[in-house]
């Protein structure tokens, strides 16, 4: 499908005007391509990641280890999508110290990141499943501005609960089929 800026309006989810490079801690969320359970199921409240699942955590912690500006904190690897929080460490403000406007894939924000982060495991997924471009995630991912250390363990034990409440989560799907993925698990 071709975009039409007549047709389409599509909004930025980002805190208009924030400097996602500056240093802080970002609460984030990546959900999979329709929301389908293609990185594992979870079993007696503990997550059980497949093999896409695997390539999932191993590009997350080789893509924080490849940045020296970020920091993982506390994340988990659900069925269909991650939770993390990811620490920002490089400052950059302007001389009159005001927060500057930058473009949206600034290098060393958290948008460079996660854009990384998603490409990195497309790319290991399309290589092992022989596919030309299997869809992997969904358009853009969730974010919120960690603001204060309440609000930061608030979300920590949020990220350690999350398997055990999987079951009552509104964004499970009723439908765990992993349709897309059928062809790579056999």
């Amino acid at each position: 499908m071709n975009y039409h800026p007549d047709r389409h309006h599509r909004r930025s989810i980002r805190l208009p005007g924030y400097d996602y490079s500056q240093s802080g801690w970002y609460f984030v969320t990546i959900c999979s391509y329709k929301k389908q359970c293609i990185f594992g199921d979870i079993k007696v409240g503990k997550i059980c990641l497949n093999y896409i699942g695997t390539i999932v955590r191993e590009e997350w912690l080789k893509s924080a280890q490849m940045r020296q500006e970020v920091e993982l904190d506390e994340w988990i690897i659900m069925p269909n999508h991650i939770h993390g929080i990811v620490v920002i460490v490089n400052g950059d403000l302007d001389t009159n110290g005001a927060q500057a406007l930058r473009s949206y894939k600034k290098p060393r924000s958290l948008s460079s990141f996660i854009g990384g982060f998603k490409s990195s495991v497309t790319k290991r997924i399309k290589e092992f499943s022989q596919q030309p471009s299997p869809p992997v995630w969904q358009r853009n991912y969730y974010e919120s501005i960690v603001r204060n250390e309440r609000h930061l363990n608030q979300i920590r034990q949020y990220i350690i609960d999350n398997p055990q409440k999987w079951d009552e989560d509104p964004e499970k799907p009723q439908n765990q089929s992993q349709d897309i993925f059928i062809d790579l698990l056999f």
